[in-house]
C-alpha cells in the first residue's frame, strides 16, 4: 500500500485516501513521483504566480457512479444553442469525466475508442515532472482515445467535458484523452469545458500529428464558477505537420491551460494561441513550453488578456531552441488589458537559444483603456459602456481571427459577449 506524504495539510492531502488505493505498475510510479514532490506551491518556478489554494481544504473524493441526466443535457443544449452549427457536429460528451453514450453522436471519420476500456498512457507527458500529470496518472478512469488514419480529412469534432457539481468542491475527475493524426490527416477537435457549481477538473491530452498532418486544437474553459480547471497538452509534431491550437478562458475560480509542444522534424509548425476575459476574483493561467528539436520549424504565440475587478492573469511562455534546430522561426507575444486598478497580470515571456541561426523575437505590454479613443467614441455619441465593449472588441479581435475553424471562432465569440468582452461579428 502506498503511503502518501506525510505533509496533511498541503493540497495533496485532499486526494491521499483516493491514491492509497492505486493499483498497476504506471499509476504506482505516479504516486511514488507525487510522494517526493507533492502538489505544487508558488515556490516552484513554473507555479510561482499561481497557487492551488482555491482547492479548498476538504478531500476530494471520486465522483458518483451517476450523475443529473436533466442538468448535463442543459449543459450541453446551452452550448449547442450559443453557436448553431455545432448541432451537426459529431460529439464525445463526458459527464464528470466519464464518457456519456446517451449524449453523444459518435464520429464516422475518426476512429474511437476509450481509456476506461483499454488504458493506455502514452509517453508523451512526464509524470515524475509534472505534478498534475502525475496525480491525472494515479486517478484517471475513462478519456476518448481519437485516432484519424493517414490521408483522412476528419472534419470537426467536439469533445465536450461536463462538470456537475454542487456548492462545495468534494470530488474531482480526471480524464486522460490522445489524439493521433497519422500521416496527411487533419482534424478540428473542439475541447469544450464546462459546468455548473464547485468541482476539479484536471484533464490530460495526449497528442502526436504525424508527417503532414494538420490538426486545429480550439479549447474553451467555460467552467462552473467555484471550479478548478488545471489542464495539460502534450503535443509532438513530425515533419511538415502542423499544431495550430487556441484556448479561451472565460469562466472558473482557477483555470490554468498548460501546453507543451515538441517540434521534432524539419518544417513542423506550431501555434499556440489564447484570450483570457476574467473578472472578479478570477485567476487565469496560460503556461507553454514549445521546443524546437529540429531545424526550419515554425512557432508562433499571441496570447491576449482582458481583466476586470480582482482578477489575476498570468501568461508564462517559454520557447527552447534546441543546438539542431537552425534557422527557426519563432514569435511570441503577450498583451493585457487592465480594466481595473485591482486586476493583475504576471507575464513571462521566456527565450532558451542554443542554435546560432535563428529568427526569434517575444514580448509583453500592459496598458488600460485609451482615454483619448475613449472620449473620441463618447464625443460621437456612443454611451460609456458601449465604448468601452467596442474598445475591448477590437483589442481582442485580432487574435480572435486566428482561429480557422468558422464555428469555432463564432463559438469563441459567442461565450465572450456572454462575459462581456467581444461581440460575434468579425
Amino acid at each position: 500500500m502506498n503511503t502518501i506524504s506525510p505533509d496533511r495539510s498541503g493540497p495533496l492531502a485532499l486526494f491521499s485516501q483516493r491514491l492509497e488505493g492505486v493499483a498497476g505498475v504506471e499509476r504506482q510510479q505516479a504516486v511514488a513521483a507525487l510522494q517526493r514532490v507533492g502538489l505544487p506551491s508558488r515556490r516552484v518556478e513554473a507555479w510561482k504566480y499561481t497557487a492551488l489554494r482555491a482547492l479548498g481544504q476538504t478531500s476530494l473524493a471520486a465522483p458518483a457512479a451517476t450523475y443529473d441526466v436533466m442538468a448535463a443535457r442543459a449543459v450541453l443544449d446551452d452550448v449547442l444553442a450559443a453557436q448553431d452549427t455545432l448541432a451537426g457536429l459529431p460529439r464525445l460528451v463526458f459527464v464528470n469525466g466519464r464518457y456519456a453514450p446517451e449524449l453523444s453522436v459518435l464520429p464516422e471519420a475518426v476512429k474511437v475508442t476509450f481509456f476506461a476500456d483499454a488504458p493506455r498512457f502514452g509517453t508523451a507527458a512526464a509524470p515524475d515532472r509534472d505534478p498534475l500529470v502525475a496525480l491525472n496518472t494515479a486517478l484517471a478512469e475513462d478519456g476518448a482515445q481519437i485516432q484519424v488514419e493517414a490521408g483522412v480529412d476528419a472534419g470537426a469534432l467536439l469533445l465536450l467535458s461536463i462538470g456537475l457539481g454542487g456548492q462545495d468542491s468534494t470530488f474531482s475527475f480526471h480524464p486522460r484523452h490522445a489524439v493521433v493524426l497519422e500521416a496527411g490527416a487533419r482534424l478540428a477537435l473542439l475541447c469544450v469545458q464546462a459546468g455548473q457549481g464547485a468541482y476539479f477538473h484536471n484533464p490530460v491530452t495526449d497528442i502526436s500529428v504525424g508527417n503532414g498532418a494538420a490538426l486545429e486544437h480550439v479549447t474553451l474553459q467555460l467552467e462552473g464558477d467555484a471550479a478548478v480547471s488545471l489542464g495539460t497538452v502534450y503535443a509532438n509534431v513530425a515533419g511538415e505537420g502542423v499544431y495550430d491550437s487556441f484556448a479561451l478562458g472565460v469562466d472558473g475560480l482557477l483555470l490554468r491551460h498548460e501546453v507543451h509542444a515538441r517540434l521534432g522534424a524539419s518544417r513542423a509548425a506550431v501555434h499556440v494561441n489564447g484570450v483570457q476575459r476574467l473578472g472578479a476574483t478570477q485567476v487565469g493561467d496560460m503556461t507553454s513550453v514549445i521546443t524546437h528539436a529540429a531545424p526550419d520549424c515554425i512557432s508562433r504565440q499571441t496570447v491576449r488578456n482582458v481583466l476586470d475587478g480582482h482578477a489575476r492573469g498570468v501568461f508564462q511562455g517559454k520557447v527552447l531552441v534546441e543546438q539542431i534546430a537552425q534557422k527557426t522561426d519563432g514569435y511570441q507575444m503577450n498583451q493585457a488589458l487592465l480594466l481595473s486598478p485591482d486586476a493583475e497580470i504576471d507575464a513571462k515571456p521566456e527565450l532558451e537559444i542554443y542554435a546560432d541561426d535563428v529568427r526569434c523575437s517575444h514580448g509583453a505590454t500592459v496598458g488600460a483603456l485609451d482615454d483619448e479613443q475613449l472620449f473620441y467614441l463618447r464625443s460621437r455619441g456612443v454611451p460609456e459602456a458601449q465604448a468601452q465593449q467596442m474598445l475591448i472588441e477590437a483589442f481582442l479581435d485580432e487574435t480572435l481571427a486566428l482561429i480557422a475553424h468558422e464555428g469555432a471562432q463564432a463559438l469563441c465569440r459567442a461565450m465572450l459577449a456572454r462575459k462581456g468582452g467581444a461581440g460575434a461579428s468579425a
